[in-house]
């Protein structure tokens, strides 16, 4: 609780407070942890992940943040913490079992999360923030730390990817 935190006599001023997390984490959580699950392709990762980039908000967020900018402020840390999760490797790809019923015909395996996983981590986040969270250039360059002028141009190039590995005789899982 944010209450616990905050010194005596400020009782008013952390309720507020709690009140305003609470409801930036129900407007923001769902949509981050996507994001963290499709960019890492694993749903405990996203869940160590999502905890931590709120901790590490908390404790540095500026008071002064209107919604969106905590909301791109929150994609920035998740981002930092991916990136810093992939360069430890610390998820060394674990392999998955297929599901019961999985179809098998290759013929008909036009398979989305197939051609994801073939995608490096930072295609599937650019991926992920300009066409499921409708990001603009402006605030993906923001979310990653990339040059805003790069974005158009890695979209571009990682649209192009995707779509060849969209290609059913391209699909391999």
């Amino acid at each position: 609780m944010i209450a616990a935190w905050i010194a005596p006599g400020r009782e008013q001023t952390a309720a507020g407070e709690e009140e305003g997390f609470r409801r930036l984490y129900e407007a923001t959580s769902r949509s981050l942890w996507g994001y963290l699950q499709h960019a890492s392709g694993r749903p405990d990762v996203a869940d160590d992940l999502l905890q931590e980039t709120y901790c590490k908000f908390l404790l540095r967020q500026a008071p002064s943040m209107d919604e969106a900018e905590s909301r791109s402020y929150l994609f920035r840390i998740a981002t930092n913490l991916l990136h810093n999760r992939f360069r430890s490797r610390d998820d060394a790809a674990l392999e998955e079992p297929a599901e019961c019923g999985a179809q098998t015909d290759e013929e008909t395996r036009l398979d989305v999360q197939a051609a994801m996983r073939h995608l490096k981590p930072r295609e599937r986040e650019l991926l992920w923030l300009a066409y499921v969270e409708g990001m603009s250039h402006a605030e993906i360059a923001a979310a990653t730390g990339l040059g805003a002028m790069s974005i158009r141009i890695l979209l571009y190039r990682t649209r192009q990817k995707a779509s060849t590995l969209l290609r059913p005789e391209r699909i391999k899982s």
